[in-house]
């Protein structure tokens, strides 16, 4: 398509990202067809951070036991391997541009980052997915909550999630290195390298992306879907605590351009139920 309509005008993208110009790199016109979702223990040594929160379990915690179940079977020589934890983020309503704040809920007992890269599809006539390209993500989550029972996951990631600024279409880099950081008042609180990539992952993304697809309800012709790679790096599991005001910064040299959001908190947004 690029090539078809060729590159135009250059513009300053640095430029515009401070300016607040720029969006996700993609959105469906209705956010109603456009899913957020992603895939956890998916990285080498993953499991270590997500162990910790739930350590008080005697014997091997899930998590554990799914992290070695992708260890063992998530990147197959043929055929289909184990499927990978799964969670769902929501919408596109819930897809938010660089620059944007991610806004915590009322009640959330925690907003903490979390750096990951994800990848576009748009599904054809056909039902068959199309990969367009790949971001940077900050997969946003509750996990404070997540640790009170992991059962809680679920509510944990119904939460806002950051793309962008750019779009890497092609292959993804076997091995992607990027840096990580929370700021405060502008000053570095923390900061840690993040790894991705096939070559740091214990499962392939061919495996990952088919038990995304298996489900026919995620193959509708039309719908965009926005799916995370999983994590090993975040600060809550170094003891950081996030507030109102902290700038979450994500960055990676095959993805260009870093994404920065500010963590806000909402105002009491939690409506009563009427009855009709």
């Amino acid at each position: 398509m690029v090539a078809a309509r060729g590159q135009g005008e250059t513009v300053d993208l640095a430029a515009l990202l401070a300016a607040g110009r720029l969006d996700c790199p993609l959105r469906h016109p209705d956010p109603a067809h456009m899913h957020v979702t992603g895939t956890g223990l998916t990285h080498l040594g993953s499991a270590s951070a997500r162990d910790a929160m739930h350590a008080d379990v005697t014997g091997m915690t899930d998590s554990m036991k799914m992290f070695r179940m992708g260890i063992e079977g998530g990147k197959p020589p043929e055929g289909v391997g184990v499927q990978p934890e799964w969670f769902y983020k929501g919408t596109g309503v819930m897809a938010t541009g660089p620059g944007q704040p991610l806004v915590s809920p009322s009640f959330a007992l925690d907003g903490g980052e979390e750096p990951e890269i994800a990848a576009f599809y748009l599904i054809g006539e056909d039902g068959t997915p199309h990969r367009i390209g790949f971001s940077l993500a900050n997969e946003f989550s509750d996990h404070v909550t997540e640790r009170i029972n992991y059962l809680y996951l679920a509510h944990s990631k119904l939460r806002p999630a950051s793309f962008g600024p750019e779009l890497l279409v092609g292959d993804l880099p076997a091995d992607v290195r990027g840096m990580s950081r929370v700021r405060r008042d502008g000053a570095v609180i923390w900061e840690k390298p993040f790894l991705s990539g096939e070559a740091n992952m214990s499962h392939s993304l061919a495996n990952l992306e088919h038990h995304h697809f298996k489900y026919g309800l995620f193959r509708q012709p039309g719908d965009l879907h926005v799916h995370m790679f999983g994590t090993a790096t975040l600060s809550y599991a170094d003891g950081i605590r996030t507030e109102a005001g902290d700038a979450f910064e994500i960055e990676a040299e095959a993805f260009g351009l870093p994404l920065t959001n500010r963590l806000t908190i909402a105002a009491d947004d939690v409506p009563q139920v009427h009855v009709l």
